[in-house]
């Protein structure tokens, strides 16, 4: 008889002179072991958040440190429902639906006072995106679409085959920008979430296809929150890396590294939204050809001005259906497509993708129903109105408002590239300029650019702001008196040293140097609850002594 192997010797005399119950036990409690730490490696945010969240979490249910957190929390609701209050002051509140109709004159009236409720003029340009045309022709185009097409529903193709048409239209329309070829597809959706949200969903079913049960998803640090929102809806873990600290470009050696088995797609920034810098798509498509993984190019929010931009004299690095590797582009109409809020495009390679997209009920008693996207019932209006859109501005508009939009942006990176005691991030690919200060406080000075009227999206880790730059920028004297305010901002700044931030942006300072992520989380929670809070009439009247 053979001789028992070394390994077997060992647990042999590990057991040696054991109770039964010790052996159950021991046994027990290492295969308990096992899986957890198998838990903790195989978890979505990796070993290390895993960790860290699970001391935070046990931190949290010390009595003392609970009662504190829980202080601070009630605290901060009450601040946001002030917030709220105040702004609402002098407003009427509906809280129950009027026993009589009110008239349509009164109806529009309601409507404009509630416009006027916000503090920001995004009409005159003071705001980052958000508004990306004021041009009062193409409104009225895309209103009088809508208006023709409120009701219509393309779920019903039979019923509303022109709004299907109009769809197919558009997305074909968007393959030709993107250089795509008569195999490429594609759907509209209602946003740039749900185009990310469509993408990872067919490459995580491609993944199940091929065998694996537990996908992840390669990214970047400054890739867009919807990839992590996506990954939260649809159980595809993580996998980050980092950019390089020169370029804020996609680190392309870190890319490799982190391709496994697992890894389902492989996601591209074409700009991202913290820096604007574009990541270099060329070698991440072959990357995404060697190891045979889709490459995802997220275009959300400057493929509808970068598809332009050669056009109107702007050289941009190839990022589209032309680099072999490019398996599906988002793109935003409702961003530099200049359609109303509510669409974008996901575009996909081959028709495989489109179809694992999809989601297909075979077995319903209310029969078989196929939904190409996330909702069922999809508002034709809003795909009218893109589609007029379009068709109203037409390639050549399309060129003209890109020069003038790049011309602005050139002009603001060349001014604010001059201002002492700010510097830039990185090379802006499209129309989002990001800087940051290493001689003050940054939110300092967006806080003091709040009050002379702008509003500017604030960055974190590192700490910065940005101004991605519209076409409501490029009327006369807007950008002239950004660049004036910044610098004037700046030698504030300079002159008075380290000043407290208050208001918002001191939330975002205070939520950076808070290690338990969680409380940020939750911070956030309440803020927006705060935005469906209709404070009662006792509300009004305490914040308005």
């Amino acid at each position: 008889m053979s001789e028992r192997p070394q390994p077997l010797k060992a647990i042999n005399r590990l057991f040696d002179g054991k109770e039964p119950w010790q052996i159950v036990t021991m046994t027990a409690s290492s295969v308990l072991a096992l899986v957890w730490a198998h838990s903790i490696y195989n978890a979505k945010e990796g070993p290390t958040t895993r960790l860290r969240k699970e001391f935070f979490r046990w931190l949290r249910r010390v009595p003392i440190v609970r009662r504190k957190i829980e202080e601070k929390m009630l605290e901060i609701q009450r601040d946001f429902k002030n917030d709220v209050a105040k702004r609402l002051a002098g407003v009427n509140i509906n809280r129950e639906l009027p026993e009589h109709g009110l008239s349509s004159d009164r109806v529009i009236e309601e409507i404009r006072d509630h416009l006027s409720l916000g503090t920001c003029d995004w009409k005159s340009g003071n705001v980052s995106g958000a508004v990306y045309h004021t041009c009062e022709d193409i409104s009225r185009v895309a209103c009088d679409a809508y208006a023709l097409t409120a009701y219509t529903n393309p779920l019903h193709a039979d019923v509303f085959p022109g709004i299907n048409k109009m769809e197919a239209e558009i997305v074909r329309m968007a393959i030709n920008l993107f250089h795509g070829d008569d195999e490429c597809c594609g759907t509209v959706t209602t946003g740039g979430t749900e185009s990310i949200m469509m993408a990872c969903k067919a490459f995580r079913d491609l993944a199940y296809e091929r065998g694996v049960s537990n996908p992840q998803m390669v990214v970047a640090t400054t890739v867009h929150t919807a990839f992590d929102k996506a990954a939260q809806y649809l159980g595809i873990s993580v996998r980050t890396v980092p950019v390089s600290p020169d370029t804020l470009m996609m680190d392309i050696d870190a890319v490799k590294k982190a391709i496994s088995r697992r890894t389902c797609m492989i996601v591209g920034s074409a700009p991202n939204y913290p820096y604007g810098t574009m990541d270099d798509i060329k070698a991440l498509s072959d990357i995404a050809l060697e190891y045979e993984v889709p490459l995802h190019v997220d275009a959300c929010l400057g493929g509808f001005i970068a598809a332009f931009m050669p056009r109107a004299g702007y050289p941009i690095p190839v990022f589209d259906f032309r680099l072999p590797g490019v398996a599906s582009i988002s793109a935003d109409t409702h961003k530099y497509g200049f359609a109303p809020k509510g669409t974008s495009v996901i575009l996909y390679r081959r028709p495989e993708y489109r179809h694992c997209q999809y989601t297909v009920s075979t077995e319903w008693p209310g029969g078989v129903y196929g939904s190409p996207t996330v909702n069922g019932s999809r508002a034709g209006g809003l795909i009218a109105a893109c589609w007029a859109t379009m068709m109203f501005i037409g390639t050549e508009r399309y060129v003209q408002m890109c020069g003038e939009i790049l011309a602005t942006t050139t002009y603001i990176y060349d001014q604010l590239s001059k201002i002492d005691g700010i510097f830039i991030f990185g090379k802006p690919a499209t129309t989002v300029v990001a800087f940051g200060s290493k001689q003050f406080d940054i939110f300092k000075m967006a806080e003091l650019l709040h009050k002379k009227g702008w509003s500017l999206n604030a960055l974190q880790f590192p700490s910065g702001i940005h101004i991605c730059v519209t076409h409501a920028h490029t009327a006369a004297g807007v950008k002239e008196r950004f660049v004036s305010d910044v610098s004037a901002v700046a030698r504030e700044c300079l002159q008075a040293g380290g000043g407290p931030v208050e208001g918002k942006m001191a939330i975002y300072g205070v939520a950076q140097s808070i290690s338990d992520r969680s409380l940020v989380s939750d911070i956030t929670k309440h803020f927006i609850d705060s935005t469906y809070y209709l404070p009662k009439q006792q509300d009004l009247e305490m914040n308005g002594k």
